[in-house]
């Protein structure tokens, strides 16, 4: 750990990559081990278990620790553990992996990516687990259709990386938690505020990050790139925004871009959790946390994800939330604000949200400049003439 920097999770940046000799071994021997294909979402856990996203985690959690985080949010050692990181499969795939034996996790193009010791072979109440996630077992919440989706039998036990996960995009960008502490120190940043987003920056994300900036050395806009809605604006065309938006109108010494390789689950007030923890690992010390935050539909409360905070200590959560309230275009005042700072009427509020900006999109109308930038504005209506471009 850098030094100067917020210690991680837990203490201990977790690595569980393998190197040179012993990665090679690895390698070779798991082509002998029973094979499990990863889904795109166990494909992004992997990737932030082995660099240290998912610190103190060292593999896909067990059912002892399943049962705890489901249940209290913790994990055996105390630790804030909002969301079990699981690894399932079909019942079919699950007869090939013993307890107490190796399996090697391959990527859905077939190559072998890892090895897991299965130290746990369980088949939990996925609608306990879906309630006390989700607050809801109906499969129209995403995050509870993906889970079940999975598959019934819940495969745990530590992980070793053997080879290199794939990616074609964003390279610049796949930043671990020891290259984005090794980035922080050389700025001499010792206080960094993140910031989690699957859409665009719009302008009361703008209002929010910079009002966060105001009070820390540096902003690390920090957006999932992992799985998300089919109705949500593809990782390709939000990347493209993010480097726009952050040219034109962010301090380039004091503002950072690094992706989020983890899966969207939705899952709230519950992720929000999940997502600081991500982030102090990264090294970051503050977390925003706005309005639904990771929220889907009416599922959740609009500040639920800001009041769960206060369930967690400083020794269970050493990330400060930052929490805003609804920002949007005032009329009156000619700028953004929230109604911290506004003393507008209702009428006089323009309400900034994702929502509304894909709903412009899909209409072919240009979201006007209280709710965007020009130049965003422009890379949105360009993309509804790319169908070839996919979310991640």
């Amino acid at each position: 750990m850098s030094i100067g920097l917020i210690e991680p999770h837990g203490k201990q940046l977790i690595n569980r990559s393998l190197e040179g000799n012993q990665r090679q071994d690895a390698f070779e021997q798991a082509h002998a081990l029973p094979r499990v294909t990863l889904s795109q979402r166990n494909l992004a856990d992997l990737e932030c278990i082995a660099t240290g996203v998912y610190s103190p985690l060292e593999g896909f959690v067990n059912e002892a620790e399943y049962n705890l985080i489901v249940d209290t949010m913790r994990l055996s050692s105390g630790l804030a553990w909002s969301i079990p990181v699981t690894l399932q499969v079909p019942e079919s795939e699950a007869e090939k992996c013993r307890l107490d034996s190796k399996i090697a996790l391959a990527h859905p193009n077939g190559e072998i990516l890892a090895v897991m010791t299965v130290e746990s072979k369980f088949m939990p109440d996925q609608d306990h687990e879906a309630q006390q996630v989700y607050l809801t077992t109906e499969d129209a919440h995403p995050g509870v259709k993906a889970m079940k989706d999975e598959g019934p039998v819940y495969l745990g036990g530590p992980i070793s990386l053997v080879n290199t996960i794939p990616y074609d995009n964003f390279q610049q960008y796949r930043l671990s938690p020891t290259q984005t502490r090794l980035e922080f120190s050389q700025r001499d940043w010792k206080t960094v505020v993140a910031f989690q987003t699957r859409n665009p920056i719009h302008r009361a994300h703008e209002y929010i990050t910079k009002t966060a900036l105001e009070t820390v050395d540096g902003l690390f806009i920090n957006p999932l790139v992992g799985t998300t809605k089919s109705d949500d604006i593809p990782a390709d065309v939000r990347v493209k925004c993010y480097e726009t938006i952050m040219s034109h109108y962010y301090p380039a010494d004091r503002t950072m871009l690094g992706v989020f390789p983890a899966a969207m689950r939705y899952a709230g007030p519950r992720e929000a959790i999940m997502h600081a923890i991500a982030r102090q690992n990264y090294g970051c010390t503050h977390f925003i946390v706005g309005r639904d935050h990771a929220g889907v539909g009416d599922y959740y409360g609009t500040y639920d994800a800001q009041t769960i905070f206060e369930q967690f200590g400083p020794d269970e959560l050493k990330i400060q939330p930052v929490k805003f309230e609804h920002a949007f275009y005032c009329n009156l005042t000619k700028g953004m604000a929230t109604a911290k700072t506004s003393p507008s009427a209702m009428e006089d509020r323009i309400h900034l949200s994702g929502t509304k900006v894909r709903a412009m999109l899909k209409e072919g109308k240009k979201p006007p400049a209280e709710f965007t930038r020009p130049e965003i504005a422009e890379i949105l209506i360009d993309s509804m003439k790319e169908p070839a471009l996919s979310a991640v």
